[in-house]
């Protein structure tokens, strides 16, 4: 796991299309809806939601981010 992320963060994940590229804009401790996809984030297993180059959002497990 990379160390804590912070808004801003300029970060990369896998995604459908091959490798995604955006920047932290917060880490998500509580439930919430992304494109109609439920985010089970919660205190004990937070997600981080990113932001791409093109304005789309999403949300991910700490895991699956790589800082850049």
């Amino acid at each position: 796991m990379v160390d804590k992320l912070k808004p801003g963060d300029k970060v990369g994940w896998n995604s459908h299309g091959g490798t995604a590229h955006g920047h932290v804009v917060r880490e998500q401790t509580s439930e919430t809806r992304i494109k109609g996809h439920k985010v089970a984030a919660s205190k004990e297993a937070p997600q981080f939601i990113v932001e791409t180059e093109d304005g789309k959002r999403a949300a991910h497990k700490p895991g699956a981010l790589r800082r850049e």
